[in-house]
């Protein structure tokens, strides 16, 4: 059987005869550490979530339904190889068998609930429901009023695809790094959330014939290891690519295929195909090489990665990896692009991907994309450095300067122009920038030329989406680069928004430093429900912002506090795995209380990393974990 063992941050190491061992080890180790987000995740999956939370709830629910999210882990799982679904079996026999002897987290407790058993499919349907909106389905909406209202103008309002759901990675050859051999590091950005998104974990399999050892990040809720991991000879990370990979149709009352509202259809590859990416998940665990980890993700579905590898012969590669349709003129589907444009870079070059428009490969694949603000910013940190080393990596996740800030130059208040643009948790003038930043926001969102886009939302679930303020705030540089757009004199409401600020310093309300009101702030399934207490979770000051490399945004206009951003942090050393580090949000415990539910908080918001420990006489059994594994063994 496989047995578990902890770090001193709580992360489990789990040991196995066999893959199989490692999945059900795998599994018990997240229902111990997760058992109120799987019962969560198991019911944004069926759409059941309103059960627990109420009419909060029910947006999400008709989505699932419609976009048909269970259906496709069903048939996703029936597509799989047989040892793919036996490796995704063992985990839900694990993840069942934790469940049933994990005492009720807190919120199941409130609740008076217990956590119920997964299905086979249910990993699959849950990593279909984290992934089915990161191609902003929203945005698709919204564009489609925006061009209603503003016509060709609304261009205007893009900050290359609002609401952006980024990541940085990045990476140098051997000649650039102090040991001779490659560096990767990285971050995704999500909206934070309680518990977060990623589980850290190691996976190391004892078999003579099948040996592996691999640390990295999972989705809570699916086996293996997906997009951040070091598996000692090789190495990578990845970003949201910005495809183009799905699509809304209007379609009549007789449609029967998934719908995202009444009357629009949707598709996308993984409804398409009835395949979620799961084929890929052993060959990753799997891999020695970069040719290996290539080779594995061909089997990628979505989202849509750019990706970053390297290995210890000194290979760096980017690739992007998914299914993208091509369509015909009429934007009927007529297959799939299938040039992954790969390149390899030598030892004394670098690799940078942060979401942006990166050349024939974002062309052929995408058509709104990040700003380049973080990618731009990335390699000026790099550009020309040697004997590079982790610290330096994890440095550049510190970074906190404001990409937008020389975008908006012309426009700011005479006292800025001194300022050098950094958002750290601890400045004044980061502070009174912001406060002068909303002003203007607030004021150009208020104007009357977007009365025509308010109260336009067609369902409650794509409300963010369709916020005038939130499109302001996020298309400022655009707005800056353009004459009067939409008519607006943006110097006089800059000069106004100048004067608010003035006024708020006279009234004493601007706060004293950036980190007054930038506090991580992750949202809890319970803030849907007004009767119910999300557990407590400390506002911890954070620097950086929105188009920071330290990206930990606020919503100018909307909220000063930290909403999204940097889900995870790592440096991978290609050299000597136990010179890595990594870090997430909060902890890898979801359960509130347990000394690992914020114990790396600390660490993450000082964008310092804990290291990654593989010496296993460093580690401490998990008896608890052990038992249901000896107790699922002997049944």
């Amino acid at each position: 059987m496989a047995h578990v063992f902890r770090d001193a941050h709580g992360v489990p190491h789990v040991r196995g005869r066999d893959v199989l061992d490692l999945a059900r080890g795998q599994g018990a180790a997240l229902a111990h550490d997760r058992a109120w987000q799987l019962e969560w995740l198991r019911r944004r999956a069926t759409g059941t979530t309103a059960d627990l939370v109420g009419v909060g709830g029910e947006a999400w629910d008709r989505f699932a339904v419609r976009v048909r999210i269970a259906d496709t882990g069903r048939r996703a799982l029936d597509a799989l190889s047989p040892e793919s679904r036996a490796f995704v079996a063992a985990y839900v026999e694990g993840v069942n068998a934790g469940l049933a002897a994990t005492s009720r987290p807190p919120e199941l407790t409130a609740l008076g609930r217990d956590a119920q058993p997964w299905e086979e499919w249910t990993p699959l349907a849950t990593f279909h429901a984290q992934q089915v909106m990161f191609a902003d389905i929203g945005s698709l909406l919204w564009e489609r009023t925006a061009r209603e209202v503003l016509g060709d103008d609304a261009a205007l309002l893009s900050h290359e695809g609002p609401l952006p759901a980024g990541s940085n990675a990045w990476a140098v050859g051997g000649d650039r790094t102090a040991t001779g051999l490659p560096l990767v590091g990285g971050d995704p950005h999500r909206t934070f959330e309680s518990p977060g998104v990623y589980h850290q974990v190691r996976l190391a399999c004892d078999d003579p014939d099948d040996d592996l050892d691999v640390v990295g990040f999972a989705f809570a809720g699916v086996p293996g290891v997906q997009h951040f991991a070091h598996a000692g000879e090789v190495a990578w990370a990845i970003t949201n690519a910005m495809a183009d990979y799905q699509d809304l149709d209007d379609v009549g009352p007789d449609h029967d295929g998934p719908t995202v509202l009444p009357g629009v259809g949707f598709r996308g590859p993984s409804t398409e195909l009835g395949d979620l990416g799961f084929e890929a998940l052993l060959p990753l665990l799997r891999a020695r090489t970069v040719d290996d980890v290539d080779a594995a993700l061909d089997h990628w579905v979505e989202p849509v990665n750019n990706v970053v590898i390297a290995d210890v012969r000194g290979t760096v590669r980017y690739r992007w990896a998914g299914r993208v349709p091509t369509r015909d003129a009429s934007g009927a589907w007529t297959g799939w692009v299938t040039d992954a444009h790969r390149v390899d870079v030598g030892p004394d070059g670098q690799v940078v991907t942060a979401n942006e428009r990166r050349g024939p490969e974002s062309a052929e694949i995408g058509h709104e994309f990040a700003p380049l603000f973080r990618a731009q910013r990335i390699r000026a940190l790099l550009d020309g450095r040697t004997g590079l080393t982790v610290d330096d990596f994890a440095a550049i996740h510190a970074d906190d300067r404001l990409g937008a800030v020389d975008a908006l130059r012309a426009l700011a208040p005479a006292r800025f122009a001194g300022w050098d643009g950094r958002m750290a948790a601890g400045s004044a003038d980061a502070a009174a920038y912001a406060v002068w930043r909303t002003a203007l926001v607030r004021r150009v969102a208020a104007l009357g030329v977007f009365d025509g886009l308010r109260d336009r939302s067609p369902d409650p679930l794509v409300a963010p989406w369709f916020d005038v303020t939130t499109y302001v705030a996020l298309a400022l540089p655009t707005l800056a680069a353009a004459d009067r757009p939409f008519g607006i004199d943006l110097a006089e409401q800059a000069r106004l928004a100048e004067a608010d600020l003035d006024a708020a310093e006279a009234a004493g309300e601007v706060p004293a430093t950036w980190g007054a009101t930038h506090v991580f702030d992750p949202l809890h399934a319970f803030d849907l429900a007004p009767h119910l207490q999300a557990p407590a979770v400390p506002a911890v000051p954070v620097g950086g912002d929105l188009d920071c490399v330290r990206c930990v945004a606020s919503l100018p206009g909307v909220t000063d506090v930290a909403y999204r951003g940097s889900v995870a942090r790592y440096v991978w050393d290609l050299s000597d795995r136990t010179a890595s580090g990594w870090a997430v949000p909060m902890g890898a415990s979801g359960v509130a209380g347990d000394p690992h539910h914020v114990d790396q908080l600390p660490l993450w918001a000082e964008a310092r990393l804990a290291p990654v420990v593989t010496d296993w006489a460093r580690l401490v059994g998990d008896d608890d974990v052990d038992a249901v594994l000896h107790a699922l063994e002997e049944s």
